[in-house]
C-alpha cells in the first residue's frame, strides 16, 4: 500500500489516497502503522476518497483506531495533498468531513501550496452537542480531576474540546496527568479533547494539547479554534488570535460568527506499508 506522511506544526498522520487504493479493516491498520516502534510513526491515520458532495472527502482514524470527525491540521493536508497530487486542481476546494463540509482557501504560489486556511464553522457552546453534562453552556465551570479544580469551558468544533486556562506555565504544568483525566471525565460522554491554555495577551496565547484517543500531540487544529473560541466567549481573547503550540504558530480568526484557522502543511515522505492479507 502507498502512503504518504505529511504534517501541520507536527501533528502528523498518514495520508492514503483511496483514489488509487484499497484499505480494509482502516481501524486496525491505524493502530499498527501509527506505531513509533513498530509502524511508521504517526497520530492517526487519514484517508483522501472522492466525495458525491465536496470536490474530497477526508476520513480519519486516530492513532488508537477510534474514528476522529474533523482535524484542522489534516484538512491542510488534504487540501496540499490533492492539489499538488493533481487529483483537485482548485485553490478554493470544499472538503467533505464527518462534522460536515469544510472550505479551504489553498496559498498557491508557483504552483506550490504554501499554507491554507479553513473554514472550520461555527464553535459549538450548547452542552447536548458538544456532548457534555456540565451545566452553564458557553461559560467555565469547575471540573475535579484527582486532586485539583479546573475550570473548563466545554465547546465543539465538529469534535469534543474542554479548554483550561491556567495561571501556571505550561512548561512546569503535568499534561501527562491531567490530559487523560479530562479525556475521560464521566461529563464527556465521548470522551473530549483536553486543551490547557496560557492567555498572554488578548492577541496571542500559548496552548498544549491531549488529544481523544492520540494522548499528547504537537499541535491540535480543531483545538487551536476552540481555545480562541473559548477565550473570546470568556472575555480573555479578541477576534484575531495567534495561538502558538509545540509544533509552532496557527492563526485563529473569527469572523461573522465563523472560525477561520490558517497555518502551514508539509510533506515528510513517501512509501510503501506491508498490507497483511
Amino acid at each position: 500500500m502507498h502512503f504518504t506522511k505529511m504534517e501541520g506544526l507536527g501533528n502528523d498522520y498518514i495520508y492514503v489516497s483511496l483514489f488509487t487504493e484499497k484499505v480494509e479493516k482502516p481501524e486496525e491498520l491505524a493502530v499498527r502503522i501509527s506505531d513509533r516502534h513498530f509502524g511508521v510513526g504517526s497520530d492517526g491515520l487519514v484517508l483522501i476518497a472522492p466525495s458525491e458532495s465536496a470536490d474530497v472527502r477526508m476520513i480519519m482514524y486516530n492513532a488508537d483506531g477510534s474514528r476522529g470527525k474533523m482535524c484542522g491540521n489534516a484538512a491542510r493536508c488534504v487540501g496540499r495533498y490533492v492539489y499538488e497530487r493533481g487529483l483537485v486542481r482548485k485553490e478554493e476546494l470544499r472538503l467533505e468531513t464527518d462534522s460536515g463540509i469544510k472550505s479551504i482557501h489553498l496559498d498557491v504560489r508557483d504552483g506550490r501550496v504554501r499554507g491554507a486556511t479553513v473554514n472550520m464553522g461555527v464553535p459549538v457552546f450548547e452542552r447536548q452537542q458538544i456532548p457534555c453534562t456540565l451545566r452553564d453552556a458557553g461559560k467555565s465551570v469547575p471540573v475535579l480531576l484527582d486532586d485539583r479544580e479546573f475550570f473548563v469551558t466545554p465547546v465543539s468544533m465538529g469534535n469534543p474540546h474542554a479548554v483550561v486556562f491556567l495561571d501556571e506555565s505550561l512548561d512546569t504544568f503535568d499534561l501527562a496527568h491531567y490530559g487523560p483525566l479530562l479525556e475521560r471525565h464521566p461529563a464527556f460522554p465521548e470522551k473530549t479533547n483536553a486543551e490547557f491554555v496560557n492567555v498572554i495577551d488578548p492577541g496571542h496565547i500559548r496552548m498544549r494539547v491531549w488529544e481523544r484517543g492520540s494522548g499528547i500531540t504537537m499541535a491540535c487544529g480543531t483545538g487551536a479554534c476552540a481555545c480562541a473560541a473559548a477565550g473570546t466567549a470568556n472575555g480573555l481573547t479578541g477576534t484575531e488570535v495567534r495561538v502558538s503550540l509545540d509544533g509552532g504558530d496557527l492563526l485563529i480568526s473569527i469572523r461573522g460568527g465563523q472560525v477561520y484557522m490558517t497555518g502551514p502543511a508539509a510533506f515528510v515522505c513517501d512509501g510503501e506499508y506491508p498490507v497483511r492479507g
